[in-house]
């Protein structure tokens, strides 16, 4: 089919399904209609849909950057004003039935007019708005306006109508279903913006349309299934079809997989059918480094007289569980695909802009690439954020990156009547209906630390006996679950413990979030605890240098300048930076040496955290580190700043998160995790044995003898696939003459880790010797050290912003030399890249020199 008319505020497409679509994406402006932006803004300007506000008057000129400098605080009366969207589009009936308005995402309240007629009310973000508008267009030209209330005000007085309810912001985010870290968080910024974050469009159609396609995917797993395994796949396609008025006639829905097809009739005036696709032998899917992942095309039908409706998605076969079960230790917390156990290395995953309609699907690939190149294995995407884009969901399934779904509760109580749980919902069942055939999805979440708040938050007395979302976390979402998509596990809180009558943040039971270390300890102290496993921690450091001094114009620029504290959200985030760096090295009074310090803490911190937990690998089956991504440019807890760049915590990482890990720990004398003794751990995370001579050295770093072997001792080790072996250092490795001076190194298989006896400051550090040149479009480094030089690292963004280096945070004994591939150099010199403030190391915090 074909348009018969010419359209200006719309891109007319005549789908594979045979819908006739204009997408509404041109014509459209923007114009305050009340509060403080009347008198500021005059005139319509022109908008964007998918859009926002903040973007659109970003792109008009009206404002600067909202992530520069204090902008944000600058530009708060955009959020406390309503502003209208408006464009007009030509149109014509064509024949068809019935003419939709299509609205699949909405920020957030709004009152949506066709020609002067209200449609719909929207009250919910994080789901579409669909609504039959036939009678009230006309052919020829025709109008439609979306006026936004500020949702801070509409907040402020649902947070009254609905009652008060706690939780950790300035402002009741929890009163309204909106993105809640659009209303800052301790890393966010506050914009609490308004638009159409998502596309537009009238959708023409004529007898019926596929109103929703469920796959449910099923598959008979044999018994130790590996790599390359095949199993009996079922796919039973749930079906829910909407009929055109005139519509009489059976339908013919058709669904295909892969190579096998089934065609059901649904008889006249009926609208829900199950097709049963059987695809024998299907190749399992597989997380990435336990297999492959093999996605089957998926295309759903339905065929009437004139015309047919289509959807299309691609299906994994896996079979995926969670094991908490009771044990002598407490409660397991066990990510189970395909009846395997995987050790769970991840990061949780926030929205990667504050506007998240600029997410495209190459800035997705680009952080999951990101995320692979630190060997990880799963992102928990946040209950404070979005349920992410179909792109994103279909990366993960393309890569093997495993995914955990937080319904959208995070930190606070929320309401259990309506009109909020008539949006939550219909929120759910939309969501779940639209991610459940991902076979990268592996664990539902009901909510991010809300059970936990109710234990310690004191939130008892201040509820009152109001409700406060256990029902929507223990009754609704389950139910749905049940209904929508019942062969995932869900669990109704993060942490949690596996029962309601366990303190849902215990340590021997089920899932932890530990922030005691970045709030109260330092970092070492993330030794204490043994978690059977670990869904949130994390510590701070600043964004690359490049991304800093591009959003902080400061002069002098200080870690408690203007602008600096704009970009710290964390109470008392800098107080806390001081306090867990100064055990460790003195703090600087030079800024270049203050942001590598802080780079390099918050890299430590969290690789002693991780290779720790590894090294329990057995009682503890995962790591979801806080956090991998930012959403603009903030001293935050991520391992990628606001501007992509990756910061030295992304090379640390990689480091804990290797497949094949080599961890000196101390440990007890009965091999707890107490002090006393050392151990060397073995975590092989493959599907091959690892063995072979463990070599132990104590080696002198400095002074005379530098890189003198002291004493040593190899052992034979044996390391079954994904197995944990530990090996006592023995005593004459581990004591030392001069702890100042003297290093544990533990050796397999060219993997390996060193153990310092003391702190940095109290240590002395050797020096390096650098040289640099072009191979091809690279530049390489190559770093020789004299005496021992703790954690090399190559600040690259410094000489070119966009410039990425293979390697960070290497340590090299006496001698040693390391190269550092730099790629995306540009026509820079090579020298530059060992320039003291860009090749950087532990010792020049400490007095050594370059």
């Amino acid at each position: 089919m074909t348009s018969t008319t010419a359209p200006t505020a719309a891109h007319t497409t005549t789908r594979p399904t045979g819908v006739l679509r204009h997408d509404l994406v041109t014509g459209w402006t923007v114009t305050p209609v009340a509060g403080p932006a009347l008198g500021r803004v005059t005139d319509p300007v022109p908008a964007t849909v998918p859009g926002s506000v903040h973007t659109d008057l970003l792109a008009a000129g009206v404002i600067a950057d909202p992530y520069l400098d204090d902008n944000e605080s600058a530009q708060k009366w955009i959020a406390h004003s309503d502003w209208r969207y408006e464009t007009t589009f030509e149109w014509t009936a064509g024949g068809h039935d019935r003419h939709d308005l299509v609205l699949e995402g909405v920020d957030t309240v709004a009152t949506v007019e066709v020609n002067g007629v209200v449609v719909v009310e929207p009250r919910n973000m994080h789901r579409s708005y669909r609504v039959d508008v036939g009678e009230h267009l006309h052919d020829g030209e025709n109008r439609l306006v979306v006026t936004f209330a500020s949702a801070v005000r509409y907040a402020d007085a649902q947070s009254l109508a609905l009652g008060y309810r706690p939780q950790v912001n300035h402002h009741p985010f929890n009163a309204i279903r909106k993105m809640a870290c659009s209303f800052g968080w301790d890393w966010g910024i506050d914009t609490a913006t308004s638009g159409l974050w998502k596309p537009v469009a009238i959708e023409s159609w004529s007898t019926a349309r596929l109103a929703s396609v469920r796959p449910v995917v099923t598959v008979d797993v044999p018994d130790g299934a590996r790599a390359g395994a095949r199993g009996d796949g079922v796919v039973e396609v749930h079906v829910e079809i909407e009929r055109a008025p005139s519509s009489t006639e059976a339908l013919d829905v058709v669904a295909r997989v892969g190579e096998a097809a089934t065609t059901v009739t649904v008889p006249a005036g009926e609208s829900c059918a199950v097709v049963r696709v059987e695809v024998p032998q299907a190749e399992l899917w597989w997380p990435r480094g336990y297999g492959e992942q093999p996605l089957y095309d998926a295309v759903v039908s339905i065929r009437t007289e004139a015309d047919r409706d289509e959807w299309a998605g691609r299906l994994g076969f896996r079979d995926v569980g969670l094991r908490m079960e009771p044990d002598a230790e407490g409660t397991s917390f066990d990510v189970v695909v395909n009846g395997r156990t995987i050790w769970v290395k991840g990061a949780n995953w926030i929205p990667d802009d504050a506007f998240p309609h600029r997410v495209t699907r190459e800035r997705y690939a680009a952080r999951i690439a990101q995320a692979e190149s630190a060997n990880m294995n799963l992102l928990r995407v946040w209950g404070g954020g979005i349920y992410e884009a179909d792109d994103f969901y279909e990366l993960c399934d393309e890569r093997g990156m495993l995914t955990w779904q937080d319904f959208l509760f995070a930190c606070a109580a929320y309401a259990e009547e309506d009109p909020l749980r008539s949006e939550v919902e219909a929120e759910v069942r939309e969501n779940v209906t639209r991610l459940a055939h991902h076979a990268s999805l592996v664990l539902w979440n009901g909510s991010n630390e809300n059970i936990w708040g109710w234990h310690d938050w004191g939130w008892p007395a201040r509820l009152d006996g109001r409700t406060w979302g256990l029902g929507y976390y223990t009754d609704l979402i389950p139910a749905i679950l049940g209904e929508l998509d019942p062969h995932r596990p869900y669990t109704p809180s993060s942490p949690w413990s596996g029962s309601l009558d366990v303190h849902p943040n215990d340590v021997d039971h089920g899932s932890m979030h530990s922030w005691e270390l970045w709030n109260r300890l330092d970092w070492p102290h993330y030794r204490d605890l043994v978690p059977r496993f670990m869904a949130e921690f994390g510590w701070q450091g600043p964004p690359t240098w490049s991304t800093l001094t591009r959003s902080i114009s400061d002069h002098p620029l200080t870690p408690e300048s203007p602008g600096m504290q704009v970009h710290q959200k964390a109470m008392t985030g800098n107080d806390k930076l001081t306090d867990g760096l100064v055990a460790h090295v003195p703090m600087p009074d030079d800024m270049d040496d203050w942001h590598w310090a802080m780079s390099w803490n918050q890299a430590v911190a969290i690789r002693t955290a991780i290779t720790h937990l590894r090294s329990f690998g057995e009682r503890c089956t995962g790591s979801v580190v806080w956090q991998l991504n930012d959403c603009w440019p903030v001293v935050s807890w991520a391992a990628v700043d606001g501007d992509g760049h990756a910061k030295p915590l992304l090379h640390a990482l990689r480091q804990a998160y290797a497949d094949r890990l080599v961890t000196v720990q101390p440990r007890s004398a009965d091999g707890g995790h107490g002090t006393g003794s050392l151990a060397v751990v073995l975590h092989n995370d493959t599907d091959e044995a690892w063995g072979g001579e463990l070599l132990l050295r104590r080696v002198r770093g400095v002074a005379a003898g530098a890189g003198d072997v002291l004493a040593e001792k190899t052992v034979a080790v044996d390391v079954g696939p994904r197995g944990v072996v530990q090996v006592e250092v023995p005593a004459e490795v581990v004591e030392a003459g001069d702890a100042a001076t003297e290093v544990v190194v533990a050796t397999l298989d060219g993997a390996r880790d060193v153990w310092f006896h003391v702190e940095p400051r109290d240590a002395t550090a050797g020096t390096l010797e650098a040289t640099a040149e072009r191979d091809g479009r690279d530049v390489v480094v190559r770093v020789t050290a004299h005496g021992l030089v703790r954690d090399v690292t190559l600040l690259v963004d410094k000489v070119v912003p966009s410039a990425e280096v293979d390697r960070a945070l290497v340590t090299l004994l006496p001698g040693e030399t390391a190269e550092f591939r730099v790629s995306g150099a540009g026509d820079a010199a090579p020298e530059a890249f060992c320039a003291p403030t860009v090749l950087r190391h532990v010792g020049q915090l400490v007095g050594g020199a370059a």
